[in-house]
């Protein structure tokens, strides 16, 4: 009787114990709530209205809006105002309308916010956080862009040329062995061009993807690339609940998996290297040299692929020996991430332009005329030059770039107290500190008929005899911390769409999503029915 009484009395305990600790985590919760959601009103500071825990993202947590369409409807919204605070679970943030705003935090006040938000520690994700686009702003990656800028520089491209042409002819070749129209995903049948073209060029392998799409490299790169994906991308949205909550669950966003199969390709490709004298122009043979010390900068570099969406590209860094040190672990995370950017985001960049040219055959047979009258009659041997000379497939590959970025947005934190001062009738202050993340939303600034008249319309003649970037047209990113590997996206995309001009018609089929449908799960706009089209050879 007294054991049954005494585990009736320590199951009572428990239950109290169970309810203090739930009263106290509400508490917790409600004044946490409490004190971030009144961030923007107390700088009377434009912003939406909030919802419980979410913030202002639940529509975009549940599945129902993506995040590129959340964006651009808040950035429409408030069209009177340079910026517009938003609550991303309990981290305030601010969203940037205004060009000069976006200018001077990603340019003139760079050493104030030189980084990108940081979602991990490198103690739980050490790939991750030794990433180029991932690292904090500070010296380290300074000399790491400074290692790795000569890697992107238009004479190295030459020599990389080669390379990514030989993989875009395999991969046409593949596609004509039918003979006749073929019904093609896009996305899948560009990630295998892009995962070949990025295995051949950073990391010295050759694969196949289209014919052997169970090789361990594409496996690799599917694996790698679902980390955009739902609910694997629900780990980027941790942070804006609670930065030690990342810290404590030690939130990993590259898997031992993907570590251990990049570090032994890596590692595998130097001991043969070494051993055998052999040399080649890519992002392993420079990491090498830098860990040596041997590193020697590209001072010849040309402009012919200064396009508009490169322009401000180019390095803008003074430091020119990078004194970094180069571990197993740096080399690995530039690999993954390079993959990420080369695999995902420019096969994505190839499908939107597949399926505006389907859609648009007078502007696909415009450009076909241009590349057939470049190459010659007899269908001369491409190359670098003739690539570099093609102009309006420079506008073409820019209208795509302007109507379907890459990323829907970017971001940027501080790491000093910085004031936004006011410009205009009826602003204040506005501090922003560690705590605040300023996002650019880049889906919706492109979408504006105040920099780009009928931004709906896939009109490439708007890029018609322009040399620098338009303002408002960020497709790659603004200032140091732009994408590092811009002009080799271009040139990939570039050469996929000449060979696969000269070999098919892109035509609409049944299953083309008309008009796209922008995913929901997915952090970046893509389809959420694919990119299925039609691919008829061409016999003139």
């Amino acid at each position: 009787m007294l054991t049954m009484w005494g585990v009736f009395t320590s199951l009572r305990m428990l239950v109290v114990v169970f309810l203090l600790m739930l009263f106290t985590v509400k508490l917790l919760i409600y004044y946490i709530i409490k004190n971030t959601k009144n961030y923007w009103e107390q700088y009377s500071t434009p912003h939406e209205k909030t919802t419980f825990f979410f913030g202002n993202l639940a529509r975009v947590i549940l599945g129902r809006l993506s995040m590129a369409e959340y964006l651009q409807i808040v950035y429409n919204k408030h069209k009177s105002h340079r910026y517009v605070g938003i609550y991303q679970f309990q981290k305030p943030t601010l969203i940037l309308r205004d060009l000069k705003l976006i200018n001077e935090i990603t340019v003139r006040e760079f050493d104030k916010f030189p980084q990108h938000v940081l979602y991990t520690s490198e103690k739980a994700d050490p790939i991750w956080a030794h990433n180029l686009f991932a690292m904090p702003g500070n010296q380290e990656w300074k000399d790491l862009r400074a290692t790795l800028s000569p890697a992107f520089t238009s004479n190295k491209l030459k020599t990389l040329f080669y390379l990514i042409d030989k993989c875009a002819q395999s991969f046409t070749e593949h596609l004509l062995e039918k003979n006749s129209l073929v019904e093609v995903e896009m996305k899948e049948a560009f990630a295998k061009l892009t995962n070949d073209i990025i295995a051949s060029t950073a990391l010295g392998a050759t694969c196949n993807s289209l014919k052997d799409p169970h090789n361990a490299i594409y496996k690799m790169g599917v694996n790698t690339a679902d980390i955009a994906k739902f609910p694997k991308n629900l780990k980027f949205f941790m942070n804006n609940i609670n930065t030690k909550l990342t810290e404590l669950m030690k939130v990993r966003f590259i898997s031992e998996e993907v570590r251990v199969f990049f570090q032994k390709i890596i590692q595998d490709s130097i001991k043969m290297r070494e051993s055998t004298s052999t040399f080649r122009p890519d992002i392993i043979q420079l990491l090498m040299e830098a860990r040596k010390g041997q590193l020697k900068v590209d001072t010849g570099a040309d402009t012919s692929l200064e396009i508009a969406a490169v322009s401000e590209a180019s390095e803008t860094f003074e430091e020119k020996s990078a004194k970094i040190e180069i571990t197993d672990d740096i080399m690995t995370a530039q690999a993954v991430i390079f993959f990420l950017a080369g695999f995902d985001t420019s096969s994505t960049a190839m499908s939107f332009a597949a399926y505006e040219l389907a859609l648009h055959p007078h502007i696909q047979q415009k450009l076909l005329n241009e590349i057939r009258n470049t190459m010659g009659k007899e269908g001369e041997k491409l190359t670098y030059q003739i690539v570099t000379s093609m102009k309006y497939l420079d506008m073409v590959v820019s209208e795509v770039l302007r109507k379907w970025p890459p990323f829907a947005v970017t971001d940027r934190t501080t790491v000093q107290n910085y004031v936004i001062q006011p410009a205009a009738e009826g602003e204040l202050p506005v501090p922003i500190n560690s705590d605040v993340l300023c996002l650019i939303p880049i889906f919706a600034i492109h979408r504006d008929p105040e920099h780009f008249p009928n931004p709906e319309e896939f009109n490439p003649d708007r890029f018609l005899g322009i040399t620098k970037r338009p303002p408002g047209f960020l497709p790659f990113g603004s200032g140091r911390r732009n994408c590092i590997g811009s002009r080799f996206a271009l040139l990939e995309i570039k050469i996929a769409l000449i060979h696969l001009l000269l070999k098919f018609e892109i035509v609409p089929i049944e299953k083309t999503p008309i008009p796209i449908v922008l995913s929901k799960t997915n952090v970046n706009p893509i389809s959420d029915r694919g990119f299925w089209l039609g691919l008829k050879p061409r016999h003139n």
